[in-house]
Formats: structure tokens, C-alpha cells, sequence
């Protein structure tokens, strides 16, 4: 394996080593044997920039192999070095030619260790492949790729010496490392590697006939681009930064589904949502009191609606989001009318029973205190005022965002809740303060982010009601819509569930398993456990952008 600090401009140690590298690149091995063949001649035939972008997939995953050869990056480097450079001659104003280099120059970066850029190769190769109209597809599309080379014994028996608990999780953080490395200057030391590297191996080929000037002609043409390189790779910065920043957010979701998801899973099991008259009994008698239970004064006291209604409405003239009375006064210490930029991810805690497709969310920075809190799960009821009947969470969902796109949205911290005085709750309340994002997920996409039009075409989750017998957990399917499930009386609606059906929302990865339990109460845990078949909304599913 080679070293993570590798110097790229080093040549192969010795002719065998070359030999060995060039039979694994061109899968020749018997020419290998081959006394009589020229081992530079073969070298130059290797690296005349075969680097055609219809190769087969297998050649993908075999070309990808890290270096258990001396020499094999080399000869690769050089070899997508010289293929970038002969399309950048042709046209020189290419900026996607400019993009295909700065993907191999990304490959150059001497803190890049091998496993890193085994992963990164193949992203890079599907990414030349799509031509840059569609860079998070082709990253989905490598992803596959990308797992069955890390299966390989090979490469799998190296990474397991690296001690990395979460594969994907510490790709994505090394993959991140290189984007904050990268600038244009990084791009430019990286080529003279390259350029250095290309002479260390045509060196070897200049006194051979015909082919040592070819190779002469070679440099020179390389050094061409080098010149115009301080001129034109500017240019290709950002869809590079761009391209990283998908491949690190997928290389994360992949994370999150290998550590957390609930792939593969026969059903899901839990008890049901609560009603609200039996959650209300369970706050007022259990002890002691639930952690997430505040008492006393409130905290964080609601916004007064009429107060921030000419706000909120000069805010929805400019393509906000509208907010009823009632969604104002979940805000505290005022709200912001914001627009947040891709690459973003929000996340939304749901139960079996909620919609993914829904406005209320939490960003990044949020969801990991939570998750770094002792008990997450009383964090997120106490902090973000959730009551148990609301949301029975043990699931969380992911609404992506790509580089590029913008959604308007309402930020601030969540207010204090409590229950109405006929509950005879006293004074006990939900405390608020952390922050949350309004915003409704089931809202089409229109080109310019999201737009808050009429519901018409929205990407609401596909949602079942069942009539649940809560002595048996049987369930019976109904004809129950959406609407005529939220009419329901209390009363009424407490002898069915909703279940979430299919995520239709092709932005929203999961649901995931936040580990926090289905249940809040030590009373609910004789409830009859309802199981849910292996319906799509219930089973793990990585997102993809339309």
C-alpha cells in the first residue's frame, strides 16, 4: 500500500515493478512474462491517454485497485493526465475539459492516501461520464461501484487495518479535508507533480525510435496546457468544489444507512401513536416526572401572531412560506425569513405514523447536539417542544439540498408548549428554545428552489389508516384519505393509525433509526406492539435530486 503522504512525481523502483504495474493496468499479465517484449514500449502504449469514458463497469472497479502494485498509480496518473491534456488541445475553452483535469489533479494531492483515492477515482469516472449535467446522479450511479470495490478482499483486508469503525463516515471526512485543501493554487502544485511524474516515465522511452519523439511531442503538448492551466483551471474550481461536496453528502447518507437504517427490515415494530388524552395521563402521573417535562414559568413564551403578521406577509410577497396564527406562535424571541444554500441537509424526526413531507425540520448543527446530548430523545422533546402525542419519533428522515439551489424559509427558536387548562396539566410545559426551520417539504420544486404556490401536484408522502383492535394489535386496512383521517374526532381517530405508505419526496433519504426508543413512557411497554409490513416509507431509501 502506499503511504497517505506519497509522493506522486516518484517512478517506478525497477523495470520488474514497471513490468508488474503495466500488466495489472492493461490486464496483459502474460505479457509480462513476455522476456522479449520492451517494457517502455509497453509503458507507452499504456499511457497514450486510453482513457475511454465508455469502459465497462467491471474495468471501472478493476481500474480503481489501490496500489498493492509499485508503480500502478503512477502509470494510471500519468495515463488521465495526458488524456485530459489532449482534450484540453483540442479546445482549450472547454471548461469541462478544464473540470476532467481537475478531477486527476484531485487524484495528485500528495496528502491523498490510496484507499481515498481508489473511492474517489470511481466517483470521478462517472462523474467525466455525465458530462457535468448531472453530477449527483452519477455520484448515486458510482455509489454501487464504490461499495463492491471496497468489498474487495484486498482493499477491504487494508481498510480494516485502518481501525475506521464508520467506513463511509471517515471517507466522507478525508474526502472533506481534500475539498478544504482545494484552491486554485493547490490545483497548479498538483499539475507540476503530475508534470514532473510524466517526464520521471517518458524519460525512459526517448531514445527509442519513433516513439521517443512522439513522446517528446507528448511533453511539449502537456507543458502547453500547464502554461494556459493559471489561466483556465480558475474556472473550473467551483464545479469541482461542487462535485465534492455530492460526493462527500452521499458518502455520508451511505453512512448513515450502513450504521443506522432500517434496510432489509421483514416490519417494523411499535406501539402507536398515543392520544392525547392517555400521553396526558401518562405526563400527569408518571414519576418521576419525564426529563423532558418543564414546570413553572415558561421559558420561551410564544410569539403574539398579530404582532408579526405584516412581517410574515410582506415575507410570502418575496416567495416565503406562508405561516398561519398557528405556526407563528411555535416561534420564540422572534423569526427569521431566510434562504438557505446548497449543499444543505435538514433532518425531521418522525414515528411510522408521521409524514416525511413536512414543514417542520431541524439543520445539521441542530440534530448532531441532539444526538450529542445524554438523552437525545428528551433533548429533542424538551428543546424543540414536541409532546408525545404529536410524534412518537424512533425514526429520522434527511431533505437534501444540492450545491447551486437555494430554499426560502422561517428560522428561530421553538416556542414553550403546554396544554390547554382543561387537561389539568397545571404548570407543567414543553421549554423550547432550540432552533427550528419551517418550511413544507411537500411543495414541488420548481427550477428556481422551492416556490409556495397553490397545492397543486405537492409531493405528499403516501399515507394508509388502519382501524387497530388495541387488545390484538390486528389491523384493518380502510379507505380512509388523508382528509377524512384528520376530521376524525379524538375520540374517533384513537381506534385507528396512520402509516406511512411510500416517501414520494425523491429529496428525502430514509427513514433512518434514531435509537431512541418508540415509546416515552415504562407504561406504554405491556402495549400491544402493532407490526407494520415491509412497506417502502418504512424501509431505508437514499434520496436522489429530480
Amino acid at each position: 500500500m502506499n503511504a497517505p503522504d506519497r509522493q506522486n512525481e516518484a517512478a517506478p523502483v525497477s523495470v520488474e515493478q514497471l513490468r508488474d504495474a503495466l500488466a495489472f493496468v492493461t490486464r496483459q499479465y502474460g505479457r509480462a512474462q513476455d522476456s522479449t517484449q520492451n517494457v517502455f514500449v509497453w509503458l507507452w502504449e499504456a499511457i497514450q491517454g486510453d482513457f475511454n469514458p465508455e469502459r465497462s463497469l467491471g474495468q471501472v472497479a478493476f481500474d480503481t485497485a489501490i496500489s498493492i502494485i509499485p508503480g500502478v498509480d503512477q502509470v494510471c496518473d500519468v495515463r488521465d493526465l495526458i488524456a485530459n491534456g489532449k482534450q484540453i488541445n483540442e479546445d482549450k475553452t472547454n471548461v469541462w475539459a478544464w473540470v476532467g483535469l481537475g478531477l486527476t489533479l484531485i487524484g495528485l494531492f500528495p496528502s491523498l492516501g490510496s484507499l481515498v483515492k481508489g473511492v474517489l477515482k470511481i466517483f470521478f469516472l462517472f462523474i467525466r461520464r455525465s458530462g457535468g449535467n448531472a453530477v449527483m446522479k452519477a455520484v448515486d450511479e458510482a455509489m454501487t461501484w464504490v461499495i463492491t470495490f471496497l468489498r474487495r478482499r484486498d482493499v477491504a483486508k487494508y481498510w480494516k487495518t485502518l481501525k475506521w469503525d464508520d467506513l463511509f463516515g471517515e471517507l466522507a471526512r478525508h474526502v472533506r479535508q481534500i475539498r478544504e485543501q482545494m484552491n486554485l493554487q493547490a490545483l497548479l502544485k498538483a499539475f507540476d507533480r503530475g508534470m514532473a511524474l510524466l517526464r520521471n516515465l517518458l524519460v525512459k522511452v526517448s531514445d527509442i525510435p519513433v516513439i521517443g519523439k512522439r513522446a517528446a511531442d507528448t511533453v511539449e503538448m502537456m507543458a502547453r496546457v500547464r502554461g494556459d492551466a493559471d489561466e483556465y483551471l480558475g474556472k473550473a474550481l467551483k464545479p469541482l468544489q461542487d462535485a465534492l461536496d455530492v460526493i462527500i453528502r452521499r458518502l455520508e447518507l451511505e453512512d448513515l444507512a450502513q450504521r443506522s437504517g432500517l434496510l432489509n427490515t421483514r416490519n417494523v415494530h411499535f406501539r402507536g401513536a398515543l392520544p392525547e388524552a392517555r400521553a396526558v395521563t401518562l405526563m400527569r402521573e408518571t414519576k418521576p416526572r419525564p426529563k423532558w417535562l418543564s414546570e413553572g414559568d415558561l421559558e420561551f413564551k410564544p410569539l403574539a401572531p398579530n404582532a408579526f403578521k405584516a412581517e410574515v406577509e410582506k415575507a410570502c410577497e418575496l416567495g416565503w412560506p406562508r405561516l398561519p396564527d398557528g405556526d407563528i406562535s411555535t416561534f420564540a424571541q422572534g423569526l427569521a425569513a431566510i434562504e438557505l444554500k446548497g449543499p444543505l441537509r435538514l433532518y425531521r424526526v418522525v414515528g411510522p405514523g408521521n409524514m416525511a413531507a413536512a414543514k417542520d425540520w431541524v439543520s445539521e448543527a441542530v440534530f448532531k447536539r441532539l444526538q450529542q446530548a445524554e438523552d437525545p430523545k428528551a433533548a429533542w422533546r424538551r428543546h424543540l417542544a414536541v409532546w408525545p402525542d404529536w410524534n412518537p419519533d424512533g425514526q429520522f428522515v434527511v431533505f437534501d439540498l444540492k450545491p447551486g439551489e437555494s430554499i426560502k424559509v422561517w428560522a428561530g427558536p421553538a416556542s414553550s408548549q403546554f396544554k390547554h387548562r382543561d387537561l389539568g396539566m397545571g404548570e407543567l410545559h414543553l421549554e423550547g428554545g432550540y432552533e427550528q426551520i419551517k418550511f413544507d417539504a411537500a411543495l414541488p420544486r420548481a427550477q428556481d428552489g422551492y416556490r409556495y404556490e397553490p397545492r397543486t401536484g405537492q409531493l405528499y408522502d403516501e399515507m394508509q389508516y388502519y382501524e387497530v383492535d388495541r387488545r390484538t394489535g390486528q389491523m384493518r386496512a380502510t379507505r380512509l384519505t388523508r382528509q377524512e383521517y384528520n376530521a376524525l374526532p379524538p375520540h374517533v381517530k384513537a381506534h385507528y393509525e396512520s402509516v406511512r405508505v411510500r416517501i414520494t419526496n425523491p429529496r428525502i433519504s430514509g427513514p433512518f433509526e434514531t435509537g431512541w426508543s418508540y415509546s416515552d413512557f415504562d407504561a406504554q411497554l405491556p402495549d400491544v406492539t402493532l407490526g407494520l409490513p415491509a412497506l417502502p416509507g418504512q424501509l431505508t431509501q437514499l434520496g436522489t435530486t429530480p
